[in-house]
């Protein structure tokens, strides 16, 4: 699994960040990207990237304002071209489906593949044997949501030569045990699946957010994940804006990555009133309260590792 921003400023473009945009890679998981919002020129940023747009399956929209859709159409359209066929399904807040269906409309746009939208996002929005995703209000001016994405556990891994030690003969009983079946082997001894495999993996578990000001629901949302994504417009010395126009600071994102025992906090969604000079400021601020912390920028890739459960920069 990797992070991939593609956009990272909040409400207008600016030249060194991009409008909201965030790829979850699951290429190795599932073969397929996740994108989270889809602001003005996402599909120019996908450019530059690796991405394929026809390896993008669901879109979730966090919530309607202009910096978080108003690429959606375009890059909907470039995937049709681009060779797209399969269904993509879009979560978001009610008038999505209306927004997108609109604009198809009266731009002509055709696309080569179906739609399918989810408006309710409440609780558990979807679920398979791989994954499950969590949605839940935040607090912000309009409806806006978060998402919380649950890797289920792996299965245990085979330690074959083990199993062959133990005369375990090659076919369907190396299956059972790797399934987590004990199996008797012709000569009557017992082999257990324990012996000869190792202990399940956890699955990641991520957390994205919409705009939202400091609130209950996003510290639910990211409670106990491996990487927590919250926005951080303001800072301590913009507080009371944040409060106005329903954002947060960077230190409101590290109080609630901190409250939640997040492991990893990436914050976006940085307004263009703070320049590159003033990120260490930023930073220090964050780490003061929540000590693995990460602005992103765009094109930042961030790579979590199974094995030692931890989130790298790349």
């Amino acid at each position: 699994m990797q992070l991939l921003f593609l956009g990272t400023g909040a409400g207008m473009p600016s030249k060194q960040r991009n409008t909201s945009s965030l790829a979850l890679k699951l290429l190795e998981e599932r073969g397929a990207v996740w994108l989270f919002d889809c602001g003005e020129a996402t599909q120019h940023q996908i450019l530059h990237t690796t991405l394929k747009p026809r390896k993008v399956e669901k879109i979730f929209i966090t919530h309607l304002h202009g910096d978080h859709i108003f690429g959606l159409p375009g890059f909907l359209g470039s995937r049709s071209f681009q060779g797209g066929d399969e269904t993509v399904e879009i979560y978001g807040p009610p008038g999505i489906r209306e927004y997108v269906e609109s604009v198809l409309r009266i731009s002509r746009t055709h696309l080569n593949y179906p739609i399918h939208f989810i408006e309710e996002l409440d609780g558990l929005v979807f679920e398979d044997e791989e994954v499950s995703v969590q949605a839940a209000k935040l607090d912000h001016v309009i409806p806006s949501y978060g998402f919380r994405i649950e890797q289920k556990p792996l299965p245990p891994k085979l330690l074959i030569e083990r199993a062959r030690d133990l005369g375990v003969p090659k076919g369907p009983l190396l299956a059972k045990l790797k399934a987590g079946e004990d199996v008797l082997l012709e000569n009557g001894r017992l082999v257990k699946s324990s012996e000869v495999t190792e202990a399940e993996n956890k699955g990641f578990i991520v957390a994205i957010l919409g705009d939202t000001r400091y609130c209950q629901a996003a510290i639910e949302l990211g409670s106990g994940a491996d990487v927590l994504v919250h926005e951080a417009t303001f800072d301590a010395d913009t507080q009371k804006l944040a409060g106005e126009y329903g954002h947060s600071t960077i230190r409101d994102a590290a109080e609630i990555a901190n409250l939640a025992s997040v492991k990893t906090l990436i914050v976006n969604h940085l307004s263009s009133r703070f320049l590159p000079e003033d990120e260490k400021k930023l930073v220090k601020e964050m780490r003061k309260v929540h000590a693995d912390s990460f602005i992103a920028h765009d094109f930042d890739e961030f790579d979590w590792k199974i094995h030692d459960h931890a989130l790298k920069k790349k």
